[in-house]
């Protein structure tokens, strides 16, 4: 026994002196999110002082929130040209970029943001290097389906026409103009303005997040359907992580794994589950219960994204319906195909 603990102890001595000769490396990380934002206190923060314990205090960061270093649609490029050490990020801000990833975003195909985001991790495990190579690609999470909400009664697609949309990301925005409508791309923290000068209609927006930026003060109309959800996902500088020791690189790797991306939206998703039953009971809400044929009407209209998905995946020389099939297999495995 005597030696199993000495021999613990040697361990436990030998990796401390690992840390010991490493520096203290300050790191930053950006996102467009306000601090009050569950994923910044419940997900980002929690993941950070998970790093800074396991490097035993060498890895420290610090965030810049609200889009203090950037807008949202320029994260990725913030952590690709190292403005910031990591990012969160929509890559779904720049339609046509992530082809790949872009197929999380379809409408009506993922039905758990938990389930959802593991299958993604381990479904994009094998296309991130070639994808998002220039980065040091670290997770992906989703959050639970979100939906339409807007500043009049919108049910079908029909209804959709003439109407401006600020949509989740590049695929939703293709459906909002196949329907007749227009969008209109802004982060977050801009939404509210432009909704309340009349510039958009409406916003595809997770349930209850709609509050935390003021939106349900102007959008009094909700779609009761799972629309669709978005991928976000945390990256890291390339040169920053090389600059890393061997050991502080094995934390960073630790940290990016499927699993720590379900953590990191766990509080998120928690949250948002309240949101439609908390606009139910309040008077100012309408939260619109669809019948089965305005159902099946929104999902004919939006089943010619998978065909166009698949198109803009073959012209890039790739096997669209190999990918589309491993990414179904993964959903189905944790329970999160819609």
């Amino acid at each position: 026994m005597k030696y199993l603990l000495a021999g613990a102890m040697s361990a436990a001595l030998m990796i401390g002196a690992a840390y010991a000769e490493d520096k203290v490396i300050e790191m930053s990380f950006s996102h467009d999110l306000p601090t009050q934002h569950p994923l910044h206190s419940q997900g980002f923060q929690v993941w950070a002082d998970s790093i800074r314990e396991a490097s035993h205090g060498t890895l420290d960061i610090s965030f810049f929130p609200a889009g203090q270093l950037g807008k949202a649609e320029d994260e990725y490029d913030i952590a690709k040209y190292g403005i910031a050490d990591f990012v969160w990020a929509n890559p779904g801000h720049t339609p046509g970029r992530f082809p790949i990833m872009a197929l999380g975003e379809l409408p009506f195909f993922i039905s758990s943001g938990l389930g959802g985001t593991q299958a993604m991790n381990e479904w994009y495990a094998e296309y991130k290097d070639q994808e998002m190579g220039d980065v040091k690609f670290c997770v992906v999470h989703l959050h639970d389906p979100g939906t339409l909400h807007s500043t009049s009664e919108i049910r079908t697609p029909a209804d959709m026409k003439g109407k401006t949309i600020r949509p989740a990301n590049g695929t939703i925005g293709r459906l909002v103009q196949s329907m007749g409508g227009s969008s209109v791309q802004v982060g977050p923290s801009e939404a509210r303005e432009v909704l309340e000068r009349g510039a958009a209609d409406g916003i595809t927006f997770p349930w209850r997040s709609i509050s935390i930026f003021g939106m349900d003060d102007v959008v009094h109309y909700h779609l009761d359907m799972p629309l669709y959800v978005t991928n976000f996902i945390i990256a890291m500088n390339k040169d920053r992580y090389e600059s890393l020791s061997e050991s502080q690189q094995q934390v960073i790797d630790d940290h990016c794994s499927p699993e720590w991306g379900a953590k990191i939206a766990a509080g998120w998703v928690e949250f948002d589950n309240e949101g439609k039953r908390l606009f139910q009971e309040s008077p100012e809400h309408h939260v619109l219960e669809l019948t089965d044929e305005e159902l099946t009407q929104w999902k004919d209209a939006s089943s010619f994204l998978l065909e166009d998905w698949k198109a803009n995946v073959t012209a890039k020389g790739l096997d669209a319906d190999a990918i589309y099939n491993a990414f179904v297999e993964r959903l189905e495995a944790h329970d999160a195909k819609f």
